[in-house]
C-alpha cells in the first residue's frame, strides 16, 4: 500500500508543479494571473473470480448521456448537499457509505461510484478515489485527467461521485465479486486503510480490462458523465 501512495503523491505533486507554470504564466485581461481548477483522493483492495460474461459494443455518449440506474447505499439517501470551500476534514471509511450502479445500456462497460455522506458533519472527498481490484494493492487505477471544477465536500447525506471505465469493446477481461477503496487525506503522513466493498445487488460483479482508469470525485454527476463517455 506505501509504494501505491508513494505514486499517488507522484501524481497529484505532478499536476499541482503544472498548475503553478500555468498560474505563473497565464494573465487575465486585467494582468492578473487566472486560477485553474481541482483535486480530489485514493486507496484499496479486493477479490476475483474468473468469468466473463459477453461484452456488446459501449453506446454512443455524444448523441445522449445514458442515465445510471439504481445507486445503493448502507445508509439512506438523500440529495445533495453543501459545496464546501474544502476545509471541512477528508473523508474516512467511517464517513462515507458506497454504492454502485451501472449506466443503462452501456453494457457494464462503466461503473458509477456514489459515497454518501453518513455522518452529521461535512467531510471532503479528496482527487479521485484509490481503487483497484484483485489482489493487485500496489497498482490503483490511474485517474482521466479529469479534475473537477471545485473540491468536492459533501454536507450530512450529502453524495458525491466518482466514474470507472472498466473495459472497452471487445477487449478481454476478468471478473471481480468486489473492489477496494480508499481515500486521500493531504493533512495525514499515513496510508489509508483500503476497506473492500462488495457491489450492489444490481451489478454483483464487473468485468475489468486491461486498462481501466477512474474520474476525479465530483458533486455533478454529469460531469463525472461527460468524463467517462468521454475517455474512450
Amino acid at each position: 500500500m506505501r509504494a501505491a501512495r508513494r505514486s499517488w503523491k507522484t501524481y497529484a505533486l505532478g499536476a499541482a508543479a503544472v498548475a503553478a507554470l500555468l498560474s505563473s504564466t497565464a494573465c487575465g485581461p486585467d494582468g492578473g494571473t487566472e486560477d485553474g481548477a481541482a483535486s480530489q483522493a485514493p486507496s484499496g483492495t479486493p477479490t476475483a473470480s474468473a468469468t466473463t460474461r459477453p461484452a456488446d459494443p459501449s453506446p454512443s455518449p455524444s448523441t445522449e448521456a445514458p442515465q445510471p440506474s439504481a445507486t445503493t447505499s448502507t445508509s439512506p439517501s438523500a440529495s445533495p448537499s453543501a459545496t464546501g470551500s474544502g476545509k471541512a476534514p477528508a473523508c474516512g471509511d467511517k464517513d462515507v457509505s458506497i454504492g454502485t450502479s451501472y449506466w443503462a445500456h452501456d453494457s457494464g462497460q462503466h461503473l458509477l461510484i456514489t459515497a454518501t455522506n453518513v455522518t452529521d458533519k461535512p467531510c471532503t472527498l479528496y482527487n479521485y478515489p484509490f481503487i483497484t481490484f484483485g489482489q493487485d494493492a500496489d497498482s490503483p487505477l490511474t485517474p482521466m485527467e479529469s479534475p473537477a471544477k471545485a473540491i468536492a465536500t459533501i454536507g450530512p447525506k450529502g453524495k458525491a461521485y466518482a466514474g470507472v471505465k472498466l473495459f472497452l469493446g471487445g477487449e478481454k477481461t476478468d471478473a471481480y465479486k468486489s473492489f477496494g477503496i480508499a481515500y486521500a487525506d493531504p493533512s495525514s503522513t499515513e496510508d489509508g486503510s483500503p476497506i473492500d466493498v462488495a457491489f450492489s445487488d444490481e451489478v454483483q460483479f464487473v468485468n475489468v480490462g486491461r486498462n481501466p482508469s477512474v474520474t476525479f470525485w465530483n458533486l455533478d454527476r454529469s460531469e463525472v458523465e461527460r468524463f467517462v463517455f468521454k475517455a474512450r
